[in-house]
């Protein structure tokens, strides 16, 4: 007897019947690869820079190892920056401009010992935030580099905070002229109690700015007109 022929081409032959009648699967597909614009590979290798350069400072940074991290080549990364030095120049602008546009926001108030708690609690917020970038705005910048370096940031930050202690010296019957100095001294302080605070986390945030703001505040209270050296050394 002749075994039936298939009318759609198949074999009725002996063959491995279905289970449950299922479809045979696709064969499986590739994923596809997205491809990122420039923009936003850009940004992919500056987030990657910022994370390595806050951990293991520019030194110990290399540019093969930020292109691994983005799964790149090597020239993607000079074709973007033109080399380390010229990423870790955008990633310290950038921290820059963030903690002084977030120290001279803050600077709202009208009384001055109000003032002096809004620029503590802007730097802290900032180390808190941002710790990554604060990371690096306090390591050495590389010996090429000439601007961006914690010392100019703080001397950016001191410049907002001059024409506020010059009023008050006005007002106080004090030298004008020495409000760039005392500016420097407060902002100086606060600056390097941020540095100690970003490793120890003690005491709470809100209790930093109050021992400095203390300090801040009853100094200039008192603050004598023609300070005095009672020590034996005079010049």
């Amino acid at each position: 007897m002749m075994e039936p022929v298939a009318t759609d081409g198949s074999s009725t032959g002996n063959t491995t019947p279905s289970t449950g009648g299922s479809k045979p699967r696709p064969p499986a597909r590739r994923t596809r690869r997205v491809r990122m614009t420039g923009a936003e590979r850009r940004e992919q290798l500056l987030d990657i820079g910022r994370t390595l350069f806050a951990e293991k400072g520019f030194e110990g940074t290399s540019v093969e190892e930020i292109a691994a991290k983005a799964g790149v080549s090597k020239p993607v990364v000079y074709e973007h920056f033109g080399g380390k030095e010229g990423l870790y120049a955008v990633v310290v602008d950038r921290e820059m401009r963030s903690l002084l546009d977030m120290v001279t926001s803050a600077l709202t108030a009208g009384h001055p010992r109000e003032l002096l708690e809004q620029a503590a609690f802007a730097l802290l917020d900032y180390i808190e935030t941002y710790t990554d970038g604060f990371r690096i705005l306090v390591r050495d910048s590389p010996v090429a580099q000439s601007t961006g370096t914690f010392a100019s940031l703080i001397s950016d930050i001191a410049t907002q905070v001059e024409d506020i202690l010059g009023l008050e010296f006005k007002a106080r019957g004090f030298d004008p002229k020495l409000a760039p100095l005392y500016a420097q001294a407060l902002v100086g302080m606060v600056a390097l109690t941020g540095q100690w605070w970003l490793d120890v986390r003690k005491p709470k945030k809100a209790e930093v700015a109050a021992h400095l703001v203390n300090l801040c505040w009853h100094g200039l209270e008192n603050l004598e007109a023609k300070p005095r050296l009672i020590g034996h050394r005079k010049n």
